[in-house]
């Protein structure tokens, strides 16, 4: 066969195989044998093994794996991959809709969807070819295990039918049970040990280096969310349904794997149903979600740092076991919050050994009545960190000691001091307890803040005990002879740290205040108190009043940055920070202005020029502020194609100037 022939005959052949491969794992109608398709795959492996240039990357040669990754790439995720609040109270559902009600000012449609207990994925597709496929990791930033997901087969390789030019589907990588009896079965015969419960397994066998035992192990694949499709005209439900003419394998709506309701009764109707049915599922789940499905109110609803409004977790009871509480000690936290830990004999719970348990506050120890020695009941909570429900007082000793909260500093031993209104105790001694000083740093070169390369917590641990810091700002006069003496410190690592340090000095404004570690300053209030005041010396010196006129800045924590910044070791901390050249005044953007301060844009429906986020940017970057709601305040609609009529109607009813894309465009152009 020459070339001509064989490019011809490689998409036959790979067109075909992707079709009986969809009839078969996707739609459970195959319409040829297993023999006749293992046929047709050797056939295209010949012709690829013949021409290797004509190879495709998501040929359906690559379901089989043989791909060897010594090292997985982090990438950073273009969408960021949040989890979602748990609860295990039908209460706390209610509440939440309660809130999300509030917030929307209309009736809410709501899709119930199970919880599958696997490991979640970022799938991008790219003109209809699998480009990449990213693990969760810390929501930022994940694991590239594109080489494994290309052998699951429900994962479709190719898009058919209409789909979008550039998208993300999100989704959950789980083991069905079949397999994962197969899997330990086969382990017992071989001799090796059995594995735990197919979550773990699941995660283990995606982060495999060799992707031919990743393909032998059938792992599965549901999606969950879908991203880049630039049409809030439908929502999350139908585009979920939608997604199946792209090929991909979606929860059936005929078994209640998802479901749509208008009422808050359909919800728990469903939650009852999956309380009592999960045990017949093919596969593992810990619980059901609930989203808003409509994307306009969604986007209303928005996001906390950690999690989507517009969505909640109940998770089902978890498993509870049984065991004795040996000792109570206790963690210091960089903000010095103590909390106390009981230390258990060992006992198995869900899959893992626990040897100890949270068991958060004085108060919740005082609730439990807890002694030593006693027999308690620990479940795990969320299905990850054990904890302490109950006390079997039947096994309770005569001379059991009851558990009396300390009054000092583990660490320091200064006093400890709780705040009016909080629950929590703490060490006040926050320049000198070690720990807290450690945490401190810790934090400050944590991803989300500094992103310092080289560095982390074993190094923090060295560089303390050799008395080269005490505090964030000291990393910067760190020279090269001061941490080539360290141990396991070789020259290439001290120089690979020091540029972490020198390149993090290039780290904005906001990241660089979140690291500070001020209580109460996350993430989202840090991004809003520097676009708000622009420099560390402003915020500094911002009155109460200043502090809480800014959105979502409430009296705590406005109280809490005046306290953070009255401290005369904050101050020379920051002062040290403000001469090394770290960033501490907010970046100007290019093009940016303050042409449009004090107007409020909402941005609707589907553009020509931009995409939704690059016109909510513009706005932002001139001053303008994005609002998710139309009221009397707004003071422009960008109105798009599909726009939604609910808005619509809206904006003309409360008399809103409504704009084009193209009217837009000219406000921009007109200084």
């Amino acid at each position: 066969m020459n070339k001509s022939d064989a490019v011809q005959e490689i998409e036959r052949l790979s067109e075909e195989l992707r079709r009986h491969n969809h009839l078969y794992y996707v739609e459970s109608n195959p319409d040829i044998s297993d023999y006749d398709f293992d046929m047709l795959l050797k056939k295209l492996q010949e012709l690829e093994n013949q021409f290797p240039d004509l190879a495709q990357e998501n040929s359906p040669t690559k379901r089989v794996g043989g791909d060897i990754t010594k090292k997985f790439e982090s990438v950073e995720h273009k969408y960021a991959m949040l989890s979602l609040s748990n609860t295990y109270s039908e209460d706390e559902i209610e509440e939440w809709a309660a809130r999300a009600l509030k917030g929307v000012e209309s009736k809410i449609e709501y899709v119930c969807e199970l919880k599958y207990d696997g490991c979640a994925i970022g799938i991008q597709y790219v003109d209809g070819k699998l480009k990449q496929a990213v693990t969760r990791g810390d929501g930022s930033k994940g694991e590239n295990v594109t080489a494994n997901v290309r052998t699951i087969r429900t994962v479709p390789l190719t898009l058919k039918n209409g789909f979008p030019e550039d998208i993300e589907i999100r989704g959950e990588i789980f083991f069905p049970l079949d397999n994962f009896h197969r899997l330990n079965e086969k382990r017992r015969e071989e001799g090796e040990p059995e594995f735990a419960n197919p979550r773990n397994t699941a995660s283990g066998t995606l982060k495999m280096q060799d992707s031919r035992i990743v393909a032998e192990r059938g792992l599965d694949c549901f999606l969950y969310g879908i991203y880049g499709v630039d049409d809030d005209s439908e929502g999350h439900f139908e585009l979920v349904q939608k997604s199946a003419q792209w090929g991909f394998k979606v929860p059936p709506t005929s078994e209640r794997y998802i479901e749509k309701t208008n009422s808050i009764d359909g919800v728990m109707d469903f939650i009852h149903y999956w309380d009592e049915k999960r045990k017949d599922l093919p596969f593992e789940i810990d619980g059901v979600v609930i989203k808003v499905n409509n994307y306009d109110q969604q986007e209303i609803l928005g996001f906390t740092a950690k999690s989507p409004r517009w969505a909640i977790s109940y998770k089902f009871k978890a498993e509870r076991v049984s065991t004795f509480l040996e000792e109570v000690t206790y963690q210091v936290g960089r903000t010095g919050a103590i909390t106390p830990v009981a230390n258990l004999t060992p006992v198995q719970l869900g899959g893992t050994t626990v040897k100890r348990a949270s068991l958060h506050n004085a108060d919740q120890i005082e609730k439990l009545d807890l002694h030593l020695e006693d027999n308690v009941y620990v479940e795990k909570g969320g299905e990850i960190i054990p904890k302490i429900v109950g006390i079997n007082l039947e096994k309770r000793g005569a001379n059991s000691k009851k558990v009396d909260f300390i009054e000092s500093c583990p660490e320091c031993e200064t006093e400890l001091v709780r705040r009016e209104g909080e629950v929590q105790h703490y060490c006040p001694n926050e320049t000198g307890c070690p720990t807290q000083m450690k945490g401190k740093v810790e934090h400050f070169i944590g991803r989300k803040a500094m992103d310092i390369d080289g560095l982390g917590a074993e190094t923090v641990d060295a560089l303390f005990e050799a008395g080269l810091i005490s505090k964030s700002s000291d990393l910067y006069s760190l020279t090269f002879d001061q941490v080539v003496n360290l141990e396991r410190m070789a020259d290439k690592s001290a120089n690979n740290l020091l540029d972490g340090i020198e390149k993090s000095k290039e780290i904005p404004f906001e990241r660089v205040l979140f690291g500070l570690g001020i209580r109460m300053v996350g993430e989202t209030v840090a991004k809003k108190l520097a676009k708000q005041f622009k420099s560390i010396d402003a915020l500094s010196t911002a009155t109460f009043d200043k502090l809480v006129e800014v959105d979502e800045i409430g009296d705590k924590i406005a109280m809490s940055l005046q306290a953070f910044f009255q401290d005369e070791s904050n101050l020379d901390t920051v002062n040290s920070l403000k001469a090394v050249g770290v960033q501490l005044v907010a970046e100007e953007k290019e093009g940016g202005s303050d042409r449009w301060n004090g107007l409020t844009f909402i941005v609707s429906g589907v553009f020509e020029s931009f995409s939704r986020n690059e016109l909510k940017a513009i706005i932002e970057t001139n001053g303008g502020k994005n609002v998710g709601s139309i009221s009397k305040k707004t003071s422009f609609v960008v109105a798009g194609d599909k726009m939604g009529p609910s808005k619509l109607e809206k904006a003309n009813k409360l008399e809103v100037s409504i704009i084009t894309e193209q009217e837009f465009i000219k406000m921009l152009e007109n200084e």
